[in-house]
């Protein structure tokens, strides 16, 4: 009874936070925290209950078994798909480790299980644990809330369309920013005032022959846009600086109304986190990604929001792998 009255309180609260900013990082926190207090309220609620219960916890050992024995596997040969396609830097490499450590983690809960050399043994593998635990919630919970978001923020009328950049080859669109330049040019066609415009946004990086928005803006008169339709932000270098930067653009020109910011849909619910922080109010929509690419950028994008939060998520860690420890020598005394 208690688990069911605070499963529904947090989803009441995760209600009520979206309905007032959907742009919040903490909306993906009580979105899991209602899911795992709903759920363990369900098997509450099943026990007993025959074959019903027999279901529910053959599909939790299912779950249980697939992270521990294919989930490690997967990430692994991700990574290998990630070094072969795409470029040699450790973003790529991402779900590579991410495999290698989950690897680690069962191992030594395997190892404590099995040996167990002590309570202070046992202690720093339940430390290790608990912040393995903490991070993976977070991950589970931002993959289930970006995936949310990404629906209930498809607003694609926009009196002007920002398109990030994220990369080129040489001076040629590759075709991760090529989709988001279609997704761009589909939204115009939609846009409700009768002059729209698109802001291409990428400064010139190492090995690019070209600023990425020159070769954007190339790409977009190839495929039928007016040039006069087009207006070229060629200085920001990170996702903060295409946001604030292009708004600028837009404002030198005395462009108002609503605006509109294309990127990969991976990169949705931080390019909307971010565009909160800024104070700007613009909506966020997402094209679409090669599958094998997904894990890494999602991967990556998990690790950007926990930096942005670096504060608060130090010390949720710190905590936990304190308290084992404090509970031995509380023990011990």
């Amino acid at each position: 009874m208690v688990l069911g009255i605070a499963a529904a309180a947090a989803a009441l609260v995760f209600g009520i936070r979206v309905r007032r900013e959907p742009r919040r990082l903490g909306n993906a926190v009580w979105l899991g925290i209602a899911v795992v207090l709903g759920g363990l309220w369900l098997l509450g609620r099943l026990s007993g209950a025959g074959w019903p219960q027999a279901v529910a916890f053959l599909v939790v050992a299912v779950l249980a078994a697939s992270a521990v024995l294919v989930l490690p596997w997967a990430l692994m040969a991700n990574g290998v798909v990630m070094w072969r396609r795409e470029s040699h830097n450790v973003a790529n490499l991402l779900s590579l480790l991410a495999g290698i450590a989950l690897f680690g983690v069962f191992a030594l809960a395997t190892t404590t299980v099995a040996v167990g050399h002590g309570p202070w043994f046992v202690a720093a593998a339940l430390s290790l644990l608990l912040v393995a635990g903490y991070f993976a919630f977070l991950f589970a919970a931002l993959l289930a809330y970006s995936a949310l978001y990404g629906r209930i923020g498809r607003r694609t009328r926009a009196d002007a369309i920002i398109v990030l950049g994220s990369g080129l080859l040489g001076d040629r669109v590759p075709p991760l920013l090529a989709s988001r330049l279609d997704r761009a040019v589909e939204c115009l066609r939609k846009a409700s005032g009768p002059d729209p415009v698109i802001v291409v946004s990428g400064g010139q990086g190492p090995g690019e022959t070209v600023s990425e928005a020159v070769a954007m803006s190339a790409y977009l008169r190839a495929a039928g846009v007016p040039a006069e339709r087009i207006l070229v932000e060629d200085k920001a270098t990170t996702t903060e600086q295409n946001l604030s930067y292009s708004v600028a653009v837009l404002d030198a020109h005395d462009r108002g109304g609503a605006v509109l910011a294309v990127t990969n849909n991976y990169h949705v619910f931080r390019t909307a986190v971010l565009s909160r922080r800024l104070g700007l109010r613009l909506n966020v929509v997402g094209a679409r990604t090669a599958s094998y690419f997904v894990p890494s950028a999602f991967l990556r994008e998990f690790a950007a929001l926990l930096a942005q939060y670096r504060r608060t998520n130090l010390a949720a860690g710190l905590v936990l792998a304190a308290l084992p420890p404090v509970l031995v020598l509380f023990a011990n005394r």
